[in-house]
Order: structure tokens, then C-alpha cells, then sequence
């Protein structure tokens, strides 16, 4: 097994790696997304993410999920694909891809000290502020403006 791949695991897997760095004092960001076309934007967000905490867990919309958010013609990469990518950065400890339309099952099951969201929000329009806060963790706002789109990407690409 690669060290990329190595990084994957369910959420039961995800949420015992997780308990064993708790029980040494390790503190537990979260950050989430499609990772579709992965770019830069994507990279400073992840990098953010690790920065805010000892070590950062990364869920991924499954593909059922990202065709729903997206759009027809999305994911353009399978979530196998896009998990093996986001995993093989330095800055990602453990991958759990999720199938659900928002992250409060991961977020109630792994109870992250720290959520992070990307510069399109703020700490009060995040979605799942009050899930975060309901078992004492906070919402942090990371990454670099929001100049990076994969749509535009996509866009580009198809010229």
C-alpha cells in the first residue's frame, strides 16, 4: 500500500486513528470539499486547514454527492481518484470520502477541534457553525481569496 493510500479509510478507521492522536494531546482540524479538479486554491485551503491544528482530516463528497452540488458532467474525476490526490499532500493526514450532501455526520462522528472553511465564508455563514459549536469546537476561515474555481478551470480546459 502507498502512503497516499494508506491516509484512506472509512469513517470508523478515520475515527480510531484520530482517538489514538487525541490520547496524545493532538489537536484535530477538519476541512471538506469536492476536490474535483484539484488546484492551487485547493492546496493553500488544505494547507490552512493542517495549520490550525496537529493533524488534518479531509472529507471528500462522494461522486453521487458532487453530481448533485455540481452538476451533470460532475465529477470529472471518480472519488477514488480525487481521495488518492488530496492524500498524497503533505499537509493531509486522513481521507474519509463521504456520501451524505453535508459533513455534520463526519463532523458529530470525529468531533474536530477546529472546522475550516475557505475564504468564500465567513465564520458566521458557514453551514455547520452551530454543529461545530454544539460539542465545543470552532470555525476557521482559511486558505487564500477565492480567485481559484474549478468551473472556470473546466471552462478554460474546454476552449
Amino acid at each position: 500500500m502507498t502512503p497516499a493510500r494508506a491516509k484512506i479509510g472509512s469513517l470508523e478507521e478515520v475515527g480510531a486513528r484520530i482517538a489514538d492522536a487525541r490520547a496524545e494531546g493532538r489537536r484535530v482540524s477538519f476541512a471538506n470539499g469536492c476536490f474535483d479538479v484539484l488546484h492551487v486554491g485547493h492546496v493553500r485551503y488544505l494547507a490552512g486547514a493542517r495549520a490550525e491544528g496537529d493533524l488534518l482530516v479531509v472529507g471528500i463528497n462522494g461522486d453521487a454527492s458532487v453530481r448533485k452540488l455540481k452538476g451533470p458532467g460532475r465529477p470529472v474525476m471518480s472519488e477514488e481518484d480525487r481521495a488518492l490526490l488530496v492524500a498524497g499532500l503533505r499537509s493531509v493526514d486522513h481521507v474519509v470520502v463521504f456520501q451524505e450532501d453535508d459533513v455534520t455526520r463526519l463532523l458529530l462522528a470525529l468531533r474536530p477541534d477546529v472546522h475550516c472553511k475557505g475564504t468564500d465564508y465567513t465564520v458566521e455563514t458557514v453551514p455547520e457553525r452551530d454543529v461545530v459549536r454544539s460539542y465545543g469546537g470552532r470555525v476557521a476561515i482559511v486558505g487564500d481569496p477565492k480567485n481559484h474555481d474549478t468551473r472556470a478551470l473546466i471552462a478554460r480546459l474546454k476552449r
